[in-house]
């Protein structure tokens, strides 16, 4: 039999008749096992693959889809017979199935074969050109799904770029223009597939057509990033006009080890566009994935290091807005350390413990990973301080500072890591870490209640954003300047409730395209509730409100805004602690607030307990965006619903 997954899922009799494969969850079972490639997947990980929130008979649910899919499959299998096809290993399932058998493993060891052997580029003509879409298009919602789409993908665009080159380089590809033309529209970064156009063109006799390509090329990377095309696609400038363009001078540098070009200009090109903001930002992300991944497959642990360490993007959110994508540049990261030793290079291994600070968002992580995380800090800023680079040092404190919320009260701390690092930017002209330590300060001072020392660390960033061309700058201003104003509502004479939330949905107009989702969800509704409670008044309760990551610690409250108590009790009993990130203080202050006005004397003790150290700051104006104001209040009253407090 057969089974195709580069596409819908899809399965055919050895007489090409289909297979009735059943509902959606029957093919996703199946297409799970497929991306297994032939190894046992357990239970309870389908189970946590197939649902979000798996039902109470969900393993009962998975053996009945099994079941009918093993029906489905061997049809004349004889009862008592053990399947051959879909079989029980373990405490799991496997598929058992020739390689030959399955459209995506062929595909993959025709791309394994070319990479090393240019006379099997046939082989792989054939298997990219029976992809019929998207992998695993018909299995949407599921995150392991998403994941090998990406990844297939990365694979199929080498495919491409692979086939091309052995042609080319082999004396032929001037029938590949149209196919290279339409490949460049749609990934205009891939800065390789420019010079195989360039290239194809050339063959076809087309020289000025050629040449107008690296014209384009040049164009796109010097007007939209203001960089200079690489060295490869310049020295074939260079031959294109002498007529001649010898195969080894063009040959990029996505597979093979001492790769120069490919995964390297690649994630330049990630760098500059992730402070763009909006598209340009998702792309990067994108962009930089492949480029380490590229990386990664030449075996050259060195390069992959280089790669990886060169997207030193600073980051001043600590909850990551692609969680699956960070936790695979570090597992990547993890992997490099290990393959150059204890004796590799210094600057390598302090640029990846940095990424993996930087990267392993608290957020997001686990209690094993923010350790890892805060000791990767910590050992990357003391490489980068014995080796004296003050690049790879801002680099490090902006990992040191990501992990400087292990607990409320900390603002002072971030503080000093933000001075440090403006200094550095400043003395050594690094203006995008300038960016970072301003609003690094604004953050403590805002956290700190100092308004006029934030508001000046503001102008500051909108300052150096002006002409570092930092667009996401004012959005995050702009939210700080809505802080101000609701802040600023409860005193005489200062603005109104309605102007402080009007102020928010402006800035929440300019975020909902910044491409920062780890930073948008559930933002304007915490906003709004912390504008509510400086005014006294119960949640907001429409119901068109998203939450997000922040709905376990409002939905007391909202539910007592509805008059329901109970339920209220319920939701504060099952929320669980704040995670040691920017809105930590705001998360405490919002359970010591239900737990206070529920008569709940246990979680307010704990509130109290987490909360006397930030006695002093202000909740959720850590982040620089929001306010619920002074942790103090809150502090009070679970205080006095715990019976705790200050000494007389």
């Amino acid at each position: 039999m057969r089974i195709d997954v580069l596409g819908a899922v899809r399965a055919f009799h050895d007489d090409g008749s289909p297979v009735g494969l059943g509902g959606p969850r029957h093919r996703e079972v199946l297409a799970r096992l497929v991306a297994a490639e032939g190894r046992m997947v357990t239970t309870d990980t389908l189970v946590d693959d197939l649902w979000t929130d798996p039902p109470a008979r969900a393993v009962g649910a998975l053996r009945t889809f099994v079941a009918a899919l093993r029906r489905a499959l061997e049809p004349d299998r004889p009862p008592r017979d053990p399947p051959r096809v879909l079989v029980t290993e373990g405490p799991g399932y496997a598929l058992r199935l020739p390689r030959e058998d399955v459209d995506v493993h062929r595909f993959q060891d025709a791309l394994a074969r070319a990479r090393h052997h240019p006379d099997a580029v046939t082989g792989l003509g054939t298997e990219l050109a029976a992809w019929r879409g998207p992998a695993y298009a018909d299995v949407t919602g599921s995150e392991w799904a998403r994941r090998e789409r990406t990844r297939l993908e990365e694979l199929r665009l080498e495919g491409v770029e692979l086939r091309a080159r052995i042609l080319l380089d082999s004396g032929e590809g001037a029938g590949l223009v149209a196919e290279l033309g339409a490949h460049v529209a749609e990934h205009p970064w891939r800065e390789p597939a420019w010079g195989l156009l360039a290239r194809a063109l050339h063959r076809a006799g087309r020289q000025a057509d050629a040449l107008a390509t690296l014209r384009r090329a040049r164009a796109m990377l010097v007007d939209r990033l203001g960089l200079d095309p690489g060295a490869d696609l310049q020295r074939l400038e260079t031959d294109i006009l002498n007529g001649y363009v010898p195969a080894e001078r063009t040959r990029t540098a996505w597979t093979g080890p001492g790769a120069r070009l490919g995964p390297r200009t690649t994630v330049d090109l990630a760098r500059t566009l992730a402070l763009a903001g909006g598209d340009a930002l998702v792309h990067s992300r994108r962009d930089r994935l492949a480029a380490v991944r590229a990386a990664e497959r030449t075996g050259d642990p060195a390069l992959t290091a280089r790669i990886i360490g060169a997207y030193d993007v600073p980051a001043l959110w600590s909850r990551a807005d692609d969680p699956e994508q960070c936790r695979t540049v570090v597992a990547t990261a993890e992997r490099t350390l290990t393959a150059l030793g204890p004796d590799g290079p210094a600057d390598l291994v302090a640029r990846l413990l940095a990424t993996v600070a930087v990267e392993t968002r608290s957020a997001d992580a686990s209690a094993t990973e923010l350790t890892r995380a805060r000791q990767a800090a910590r050992q990357a800023e003391a490489l980068a301080r014995d080796l004296g680079d003050p690049a790879l040092l801002a680099f490090a404190l902006d990992g040191v500072f990501l992990h400087s919320f292990a607990r409320p009260g900390l603002a002072t701390v971030r503080d000093g890591i933000g001075a440090e690092i403006l200094d550095l930017a400043t003395r050594y002209g690094l203006p995008n870490f300038a960016v970072l330590g301003r609003l690094v300060r604004l953050q403590s001072a805002s956290a700190l209640g100092d308004l006029d020392a934030a508001t000046t660390h503001a102008e500051a960033a909108e300052q150096l954003a002006a002409t570092t061309e930092a667009p996401l700058v004012p959005v995050l201003t702009g939210w700080f300047r809505a802080r101000v104003t609701a802040a600023r509502s409860t005193g005489p004479g200062g603005p109104t409730a309605a102007t402080a939330a009007a102020h928010y949905r402006t800035a929440e107009d300019s975020l909902r395209t910044a491409g920062m989702p780890g930073l948008h969800r559930g933002l304007f509704p915490l906003a709004l509730l912390g504008l509510r409670l400086l005014h006294d008044r119960p949640a907001p309760t429409d119901p068109h409100l998203d939450w997000g990551p922040y709905r376990p610690w409002t939905l007391p409250l909202v539910l007592l805004a509805e008059n329901r108590a109970e339920e209220a009790r319920a939701a504060l009993a099952t929320a669980p602690e704040p995670p040691p990130d920017h809105m930590q203080e705001a998360l405490w202050c919002l359970t010591a607030h239900a737990a206070a006005h529920l008569g709940e004397r246990a979680t307010a003790a704990r509130a109290v307990a987490a909360l006397r150290d930030a006695r002093g700051e202000h909740a959720g104006a850590a982040s620089g965006l929001l306010t619920l104001g002074p942790v103090a209040r809150f502090l009070a009253e679970a205080e006095a619903c715990a019976g705790t407090g200050e000494p007389g």
